[in-house]
C-alpha cells in the first residue's frame, strides 16, 4: 500500500514494538507529529520541556526496561539539543533511536532556516546514523536502525529525515519484528578452556562486574559463576545490581570512590575476572599499577575493549550471557574459603561510615533504602550524591540504578526518571540530585506534573557544586572558584509554581516525615534537603594514584 514517509515511520515504530516516544515538535517534523496524533491510542507521546529532557527520558526508559528508547526532535536547535543525551547513551551503551527531521532535500547544504548537519555532528557519538533522502529507503533504514541499536554492544542510532521525505509516498509492506541474535561469532572454545584453567589455578580470584552484564541480561549466569568460582565480587558504577549487593560475597564498588575492601582486594588478588567492564580511568586509578599481582581475564562482547585501557592476560569475546553459560558448564566447584575469610576481615576493618546525628547524603540514601525496601528505581545526577547513592543503597537486581557513568552528565537524572516512571508506572522512582544538577533541567518537573507521574525528586542542597568543591578542598588549597551557589533559589516554591508538591527538610526527622509524605503522594514531589557544604565522599583515590592508596577522612587526620 502507498504511504507517506510520516506514515511509514509510525508503522515501523509499531513493527518494532514501540509504544512510547519522547519528544518536542517543530516545523520540520510537523508531518510526523500530525501522524502521531492519528495514532495516539497506539503510541504514547511524552512532550518534555526541552529536547535534552526527551533524550534523557528515552535513555531512562531504555535502561529501566532493556527496550530501545525513542526520542524525536525537529531540525536545527531541536536536533542539537539531543546531542548531550545521545552522547550519554553512547558512553554507557544504551539502545536508543533518535529521530530528527530536517529541511527539504533541495535545501540541504544551503544554510537554510533551522538546517543543521545533525548526522555529521553525531557521527562520533552514535553506533551509526542515517540521513534518508529517498522515501523508498525509509522503512529499510528504520528497521536497520533498531537492529543496530540492539545488536551486540547496544548504543544510540540517529535517523535524520528531511521534511519532504516525510510527505512523499512509496509502497510500504509490513514486516515481522526480527530481534538480532546474540553475538557469538568470536566466542572460541580455546579461550573458554584457558579461562577455566586459570580459574582452577588461582588461589585469590576476584570478580569485577560492569554494565555489560546488565545489558546482556546475564545476572543469573553471573550468580552461578560466582558460586562456582567462590570469589569476592566488586562492581563498577554501571554494574550496580548486576550482582546482588546484599550477597555476602559482594564487597562494593571499585575505584576512585570504591570501598577500601574492593580496592585493596583487587590489588592483592592473583586473578581478576573482569566481566562486561571497560576499565575506566575512574576504576583503575594509575593504570600501570592496577592489579599488578594478578593475571587478568576480560570477558566482553566488544573486541575493541580488549587491551584498550588495561593489558590483559587472556580474553573471552562474545555475548556475556552465552559466555558465562558455557564456562559454567565446564567449570568445577572451586574452594577459596581462606581468601574469602581474608576479604571478610577487610570488610570488617573498613566499613563505609558517615557523620552521625546531622542530615547528610549517606543518611538519606540509607533511609530511602529502608523506606523503599530496596525495591525502588534509583536515578541520579552526577556528583557527590551519585557516589553516595552507589555506596549506601543496596541494589539486589539489575535496572534498579540508572546513572550517567561514562559521560558524567549533570542534568541527566530528572529526564531519565520521567522515562523510567513512564515505563514502570507501578514502581517507586526516586531521582537523587545535587542543587547544581537540579538547576540544569529542573524545568522537567513541569513534564512530570503534566503526565501525573508520582516520581520523587530529592535535592541534596549544599549550596555548592559539591564534588568540584571536594577536589578544590583537597587538591587546590581551598580555592573555591565558581563553585558556591548561595543565592535566593527556593526549590520548594519552584516546585509549587510548576504544580508539584515541595517540601523542605533540614533535620533527619524532617526528612523521614517528608519522604513518607512523598511516598503517599499521587504526583511529583520535590524534597529540598539541606546538607553541609563540606560533606565529602569517602573513601577516595587521588587522581593518578593507584587504587591501593585509597584514603578516608580518618586517614587525613593521622
Amino acid at each position: 500500500m502507498q504511504l507517506t514517509g510520516a506514515q511509514i515511520l509510525i508503522e515501523c515504530l509499531k513493527e518494532q514494538g514501540v509504544d512510547t516516544v519522547f519528544g518536542y515538535p517543530g516545523g520540520a517534523i510537523l508531518n510526523v507529529y500530525d501522524e502521531l496524533y492519528l495514532h495516539r491510542d497506539e503510541i504514547r507521546h511524552i512532550l518534555t520541556s526541552h529536547e535534552q529532557g526527551a533524550s534523557h527520558a528515552a535513555d531512562g526508559y531504555a535502561r529501566s526496561t532493556g527496550k530501545v528508547g525513542v526520542c524525536l526532535a525537529t531540525s536545527g536547535p531541536g536536533a542539537t539539543n539531543l546531542v548531550t543525551g545521545i552522547a550519554t547513551a553512547y558512553m554507557d551503551s544504551i539502545p536508543l533511536v533518535a529521530i530528527t527531521c530536517n529541511v527539504n532535500v533541495p535545501l540541504l547544504g544551503k544554510d537554510s532556516f533551522q538546517e543543521i548537519d545533525i548526522a555529521g555532528i553525531t557521527t562520533p557519538i552514535t553506533k551509526h546514523n542515517f540521513i534518508v533522502k529517498d522515501v523508498a529507503d525509509l522503512a529499510k533504514i528504520l528497521r536497520r536502525a533498531f537492529t543496530i541499536a540492539r545488536k551486540g554492544r547496544p548504543g544510540p542510532v540517529l535517523v535524520d529525515i528531511p521534511k519532504d521525505v516525510t510527505a512523499n509516498k512509496t509502497e510500504y509492506v509490513k514486516e515481522p519484528l526480527q530481534m538480532p541474535e546474540r553475538v557469538t561469532g568470536r566466542l572460541r572454545q580455546e579461550d573458554l578452556d584457558q579461562a577455566v584453567q586459570m580459574i582452577q589455578n588461582a588461589k585469590k580470584p576476584y570478580i569485577f562486574v560492569g554494565g555489560g552484564v546488565i545489558l546482556s541480561e546475564a545476572s543469573e549466569e553471573l550468580r552461578e559463576f560466582v558460586q562456582k568460582v567462590q570469589a569476592p565480587v566488586c562492581d563498577s558504577l554501571m554494574g550496580k545490581g548486576a550482582f546482588d549487593g546484599t550477597d555476602p560475597n559482594y564487597t562494593g564498588m571499585l575505584g576512585m570512590h570504591g570501598t577500601k575492601t574492593s580496592n585493596y582486594g583487587v590489588s592483592e588478588c592473583d586473578l581478576l575476572l573482569a566481566i562486561g567492564v571497560r576499565f575506566s580511568d575512574r576504576v583503575t586509578g594509575n593504570a600501570e599499577k592496577f592489579a599488578k599481582q594478578a593475571s587478568i581475564i576480560q570477558f566482553d562482547v566488544d573486541p575493541a575493549e580488549i587491551n584498550k585501557n588495561i593489558l590483559v592476560t587472556s580474553s573471552v569475546i562474545g555475548d556475556l550471557k552465552e559466555s558465562l553459560s558455557r564456562i559454567n558448564a565446564q567449570l568445577e566447584q572451586q574452594n577459596h574459603d581462606e581468601w574469602l575469610a581474608h576479604i571478610q576481615d577487610l570488610k570488617n576493618a573498613y566499613p563505609l561510615s558517615y557523620h552521625p546525628d546531622e542530615l547528610s547524603g549517606p543518611y538519606m540514601i540509607e533511609k530511602i533504602y529502608e523506606k523503599t525496601k530496596g525495591e525502588a528505581i534509583i536515578i541520579t545526577e552526577v556528583g557527590q550524591h551519585q557516589m553516595w547513592a552507589a555506596q549506601f543503597y543496596k541494589y539486589a537486581k539489575p535496572r534498579h540504578f540508572l546513572t550517567s557513568g561514562g559521560l558524567g552528565t549533570m542534568g541527566y537524572g530528572l529526564g531519565a526518571a520521567i522515562g523510567a516512571q513512564v515505563a514502570n508506572p507501578d514502581r517507586i522512582v526516586v531521582n537523587i540530585a545535587g542543587d547544581g544538577c537540579f538547576r540544569m533541567n529542573m524545568n522537567e518537573i513541569a513534564t512530570a506534573v503534566r503526565q501525573k507521574l508520582p516520581l520523587i525528586q530529592v535535592v541534596f542542597n549544599n549550596h555548592v557544586l559539591g564534588m568540584v568543591r571536594q577536589w578544590q578542598d583537597l587538591f587546590y588549597e581551598e580555592r573555591y572558584s565558581a563553585t558556591v551557589l548561595r543565592d535566593q533559589a527556593d526549590f520548594v516554591k519552584l516546585a509549587e509554581a510548576m504544580g508539584a508538591t515541595g517540601i523542605r527538610a533540614t533535620t533527619r526527622a524532617e526528612f523521614d516525615a517528608a519522604f513518607e509524605q512523598a511516598l503517599a503522594a499521587d504526583g511529583p514531589v520535590v524534597l529540598d534537603c539541606a546538607i553541609d557544604s563540606d560533606d565529602k565522599v569517602w573513601p577516595m583515590v587521588a587522581p593518578g594514584a593507584p587504587i591501593s592508596e585509597a584514603f578516608s577522612e580518618e586517614d587525613l587526620k593521622k
